[in-house]
């Protein structure tokens, strides 16, 4: 089979190795395509704790497709569903999961990619979130993940304040359902303009999915008193400092939306499944570049970039 290799920064190969026998409990995945995640971008950047050559497939954990193959004492499953799975070598034609990683993707979504993993995120943060109606709710970076979380947080009845740099992005919010788009390009008139929208209450929910510095900080002079902050966002390229006097004296809780559960895991791409089905998560336009394997460079290449039109890529096999 084929498999992308991350040899060093900035260079992917692909290579021929052998296609995984699974192992007890396990199932392997003919894979149909798998997601390229913003959290692989420093992987392929490089950072100074990274070690390379990487495994054969790895970053890839978002992987879904079909399974082709049963370890001794599975149960569930069988050869021919269409799953969703979490695994860590998916940037591959084939993967093998743990049974308990791998979750059916129902009849009804047999004719759409489905990346198990991303949208499950968005299903855990946005039930972390503790989103009521009528509060008005900050989402602080609208890519691929801000993007669902307009559609889930508009869905109980709040209002959204979209805010990001891009202003192709913030159309995009406001086709998704947000009430208000802001851009972050000054940083005090982003507070005065959502002053002005909540009447000086601010926002009871600020959502920060950016994953730098200054959208935290932001996230911090947004939230109202006794608000909940939802750090969403990957932050991997350092320590951050944060004005712990203002979180005290406003009384915030904040909340890391980041889990490592397998169970929350799964719950999370299971409730995504049912939002999906239910239309209430429409992720299937914000899928906007499509590459095989071959092309896995120029994907990261471009994600590195975001061009005005790119949201989320996907590696097909």
């Amino acid at each position: 089979m084929k498999a992308a290799v991350f040899n060093s920064l900035q260079k992917i190969e692909i290579k021929e190795i052998e296609i995984p026998v699974p192992g007890e409990g396990e199932v392997l995945i003919k894979l149909e395509g798998c997601g390229v995640c913003g959290s692989n971008l420093p992987v392929w950047q490089g950072r100074e704790w990274f070690n390379y050559p990487l495994t054969p497939g790895t970053p890839g954990h978002e992987g879904w497709g079909i399974i082709s193959e049963i370890g001794p004492n599975v149960k569930n499953l069988k050869t021919g569903d269409r799953v969703a799975a979490l695994s860590y070598n998916a940037f591959a034609e084939y993967d093998k999961a743990n049974a308990d990683a791998v979750i059916k993707i129902p009849d009804e979504l047999s004719h759409i990619p489905f990346p198990g993993e991303p949208l499950g995120c968005a299903l855990n943060i946005f039930n972390r979130s503790d989103i009521q109606p009528e509060q008005t709710v900050a989402i602080i970076g609208i890519g691929f993940l801000g993007l669902l979380l307009v559609q889930l947080v508009k869905s109980k009845g709040a209002k959204v304040i979209a805010i990001t740099r891009r202003e192709f992005a913030l159309n995009l919010a406001k086709k998704s359902g947000a009430d208000f788009i802001i851009p972050l390009n000054d940083y005090r008139k982003v507070i005065d303009e959502v002053r002005n929208i909540t009447e000086g209450k601010m926002c009871e929910r600020v959502i920060e999915a950016v994953g730098l510095q200054q959208p935290l900080d932001l996230a911090g002079d947004l939230i109202s008193v006794r608000g909940k902050l939802i750090v969403a966002g990957y932050h991997q390229d350092g320590m951050r400092n944060i004005n712990m006097q203002n979180w005290n004296w406003k009384g915030i809780d904040v909340i890391n939306a980041h889990e490592r559960d397998q169970k929350i895991y799964m719950k999370g791409i299971s409730d995504a499944i049912d939002a999906v089905k239910n239309n209430l998560l429409k992720p299937l336009n914000l899928y906007t570049h499509h590459f095989l394997i071959s092309e896995i460079n120029e994907a990261f290449h471009l994600m590195n970039r975001r061009p005005d039109g790119f949201i989320k890529a996907l590696i097909k096999y």
